[in-house]
């Protein structure tokens, strides 16, 4: 027997359901009304083939054409699908909006157009439910996936992937697919720090997932291009790196509670940094770049009311501890109050030791050579700084910051 028309349709959002279904497969539309009930009806035949209960929820966001009729009529036809209306446009709203009140196990995704093969769907949402994953997205940019579609979207798909990598450090494959689940207690804490509500709302909630520490599983998917997308290649792309320049301001300045969405979930933080020798140390390079410029600016500053030896000791003084600070926090990924004097005294430490070693580098070659020239004390102090540069990381990565 069908189920109230008030059970399956409502003006707002899904109301909580006494049985609730393991999976909730949204599809969020605007202006659908011809492609709508063939892809409802595709879905729900795959669906029923699935060892899983389910809802299908037709999310559509400020649609005017006919598409509420087709999703009010089926509603009515099938007892799994559900239609929301929602005011206002945009694909990250209405994912966030439903998924934000939907009670299901495993939230899911898909465009409409179904470009995606829907047998990637049980790979996709199979690893959630057993907990193994917290994330699933499709890729077309994976080993073993299969993809039709001209050039120029290929080019700036696989482009904009390279951005993200270059920019986010972002380790995924494919940020836009339209084929991605969530399980519904990671969907709730990291959908509140999601501010995009449209195209790079994807993107965000991956990038926010990846630092903390979440688990993200990639399924290659077979992709064909769907040749009537009405999307505005060239507006989303400058909207995407908008969205690039904010999220990143944000992860630098640490405004983002991704420790403690960590530890809500039980999860190995990855805030800060991605833990790679690599990054760190080009982050490590990058802040001791800064570091040096600085110095020569508070010297002389110093210079006037100090001595050169006080202004050099000032100086040097505190741009160690902004040094220490900048590492502790870009470098190393340690959020929080946390043993933040504990670091500093470490880093200072660190400093001393390298002071030994060139003042004492200059020692011994003034008690070893008779009159050393200036080439000859700056190619020992140069050498010095160099081994005082590696020892420097050395040091911060096994004892500062080392993970314990």
């Amino acid at each position: 027997m069908s189920a109230p028309a008030a059970e399956r349709r409502t003006e707002g959002l899904p109301q909580q359901d006494a049985h609730a279904p393991a999976l909730d497969v949204v599809i969020p539309v605007h202006n659908e009304e011809v492609d709508l009930a063939g892809s409802v009806a595709r879905v729900h035949e795959h669906l029923a083939r699935l060892p899983y209960t389910y809802r299908i929820t037709i999310a559509d966001n400020a649609s005017t054409d006919g598409t509420a009729l087709v999703a009010h009529r089926l509603s009515h036809e099938y007892d799994e699908v559900r239609a929301v209306f929602l005011p206002q446009k945009g694909r990250g709203r209405a994912l966030k909006q439903v998924w934000s009140a939907s009670e299901a196990e495993v939230l899911v995704y898909m465009d409409v157009d179904l470009s995606t093969d829907l047998n990637a769907l049980l790979p996709l949402v199979a690893p959630l439910l057993s907990g193994h994953s917290d994330l699933a997205i499709g890729s077309r940019l994976t080993k073993g996936a299969r993809t039709t579609r001209g050039p120029k979207r290929e080019v700036i798909s696989r482009g904009y992937n390279l951005l993200l990598r270059g920019t986010l450090r972002a380790q995924f494959s494919d940020a836009q697919c339209g084929f991605k689940a969530i399980r519904s207690d990671v969907a709730h804490e990291l959908l509140p720090l999601v501010e995009d509500t449209s195209w790079f709302f994807d993107t965000e909630l991956l990038v926010l997932a990846e630092r903390a520490g979440l688990r993200i599983h990639e399924v290659p998917v077979d992709w064909v291009d769907d040749p009537d997308s009405r999307v505005d290649i060239w507006r989303t792309a400058r909207d995407d790196v908008r969205g690039i320049a904010r999220l990143g301001w944000a992860l630098l300045r640490g405004t983002m509670p991704l420790a403690e969405v960590s530890r809500r979930l039980d999860r190995k933080t990855a805030a800060g940094a991605d833990g790679s020798v690599g990054t760190q140390v080009a982050l490590f390079a990058v802040i001791g770049g800064f570091s040096t410029v600085a110095y020569g600016l508070l010297y002389l500053l110093c210079r006037g009311p100090f001595s050169p030896f006080w202004a050099n000791a000032t100086a040097l003084v505190l741009t160690a501890v902004a040094n220490t600070a900048a590492n502790r926090r870009f470098t190393f990924g340690v959020r929080g109050r946390d043993h933040a004097l504990r670091h500093q005294v470490q880093g200072l430490a660190i400093l001393a030791v390298g002071l030994g070693v060139t003042s004492g580098s200059l020692w011994l070659l003034h008690a070893t050579t008779a009159q050393p020239g200036a080439f000859a004390e700056m190619v020992v102090l140069t050498l010095a700084n160099l081994f005082v540069t590696v020892m420097r990381f050395v040091a911060m990565r096994l004892w500062v910051f080392a993970r314990r």
